[in-house]
């Protein structure tokens, strides 16, 4: 049971540990899993001044006595900001593990960074099943999530396990690292004895098409093409470019805030900021390097959110004179859209499901495209019958594309061509290695 506010106490104030319990109490019937501790246990600094609430920061005061308290009316805000968050279990984003760790600059450490924790503790544990069984007792939490509850372990190639968090709360939790980071930075320009004020970028809550609220929204900077034209090669190393592309919204959900400066793996140049789940969703799924699974979420990529992420493609130059995509996009395109009238179906209970799993492979690069053909195949047919279903030439599918592209989107398409830009080589050239898939390209 929670501690309620007595009449006549200084601003409703409440200990640490009744503030544990009401956060769990009020969150009880949210979609995302809350946990106690978030006032006491690591990471909470509530001794620091103030405790991360999923996305929101709570401030603490040192009350008589020597007691840290915190306001009771802050902490049922932040609980009824995390209980309009809608979360789906099956809509998943890797968060690790990578072959290569994240780079932050050291003038931007704040105390979540909740990617290396939970890496770290996974290592220290042995996985997620020994974690679920924490012999001490003590709980897990990020910002008052229980990210136990929702971290989900797959195996790929039968070997190497990779941890999965819901995209709902990858969200949460970027947010919640970007308003420490401004609340931190607030906290060390502030005048010796002044006020606590509320954090900068404070979160808000964004609305989906139905009105409904989905997530916290951060007051940033929306990205206005500041970084075009430039290769990622040369501003990913100069300093300060990370602190820059936090200030800004993603240029994709304009929800979140930057993590990621995204750019063409092909071409090299720097496309905008996104955030950590919107770069994650564009990443194309490779199962080799030749090689992409066609999963689900090429159907928002292609279909129902396709005018933002062609928008967003188009950022390179180099796609943009070309009237393109990057190779393993443009694959993905063929096999989800241009072949989709090949793809047999089978009767199932509910009516006629589409036949297995898409996969498309390539032979030869977009560098030679005369001989480059893409492989459009069906994987795990439930019959057995049906293997390859197309053949498409490499130029044949970006003529196709181009096609598609004009209808789907006009305005992309008329802002695209090769009379748009000059002083591009005639051939594309890999800039930036390609990175199996894997890199996030986080600085």
């Amino acid at each position: 049971m929670s501690e309620r506010v007595m009449p006549g106490r200084a601003d409703g104030l409440i200990s640490l540990s009744a503030a544990d319990a009401l956060w769990v109490d009020v969150t009880a019937d949210g979609a995302v899993p809350t946990a106690s501790g978030a006032f006491t246990c690591s990471p909470a600094h509530a001794r620091v001044g103030y405790v991360l609430l999923g996305g929101h920061v709570v401030a603490t005061v040192r009350a008589s006595g020597g007691q840290w308290s915190v306001a009771e009316a802050e902490v049922r805000r932040a609980a009824a900001e995390l209980n309009t968050v809608g979360m789906d279990r099956q809509d998943l984003v890797r968060i690790g593990p990578f072959r290569g760790a994240p780079r932050h600059e050291r003038h931007e450490e704040t105390p979540l960074r909740w990617r290396r924790r939970i890496t770290r503790e996974l290592h220290e544990l042995g996985g997620p099943e020994r974690a679920a069984r924490r012999e001490d007792g003590r709980p897990y939490h990020l910002a008052g999530i229980d990210w136990r509850q929702i971290l989900v372990e797959q195996t790929r190639d039968g070997a190497q396990r990779t941890w999965w968090l819901p995209r709902a709360v990858v969200r949460l939790l970027d947010a919640a690292e970007h308003t420490e980071t401004q609340w931190v930075q607030a906290a060390r320009t502030r005048p010796a004895g002044a006020a606590v004020t509320e954090p900068p970028s404070r979160p808000r809550q964004a609305r989906d098409a139905d009105g409904r609220q989905t997530g916290p929204e951060v007051s940033l900077r929306l990205y206005s093409g500041e970084l075009e034209g430039q290769l990622y090669s040369v501003l990913s190393r100069m300093l300060g470019t990370s602190r820059r592309v936090a200030g800004w919204a993603c240029a994709v959900c304009r929800t979140a805030p930057a993590t990621v400066l995204d750019h063409c793996h092909e071409h090299g140049y720097v496309r905008a900021p996104v955030c950590q789940s919107c770069n994650t969703q564009e990443r194309a799924d490779h199962l080799y390097s030749n090689d992409i699974r066609v999963a689900g979420r090429y159907t928002r990529l292609f279909d129902t959110d396709a005018v933002a992420w062609l928008r967003h493609w188009h950022r390179c130059p180099g796609c943009r004179a070309r009237t393109t995509l990057p190779l393993p996009h443009l694959a993905a395109w063929t096999a989800h859209t241009a072949c989709r009238s090949l793809r047999p179906t089978h009767r199932a209970p509910g009516g006629r499901k589409p036949c297995g799993v898409l996969r498309v492979s390539w032979t030869g690069s977009q560098q030679a495209p005369s001989s480059c053909l893409l492989t459009v195949t069906v994987d795990f047919c439930p019959s057995g019958e049906h293997r390859v279903l197309a053949q498409v030439p490499y130029r044949e599918a970006a003529e196709q594309f181009r096609t598609w592209l004009a209808e789907t989107a006009p305005a992309v398409a008329a802002a695209a061509g090769p009379d748009r830009l000059d002083g591009l080589p005639d051939r594309p050239r890999s800039v930036i290695a390609e990175t199996s898939g894997e890199g996030l390209a986080l600085f």
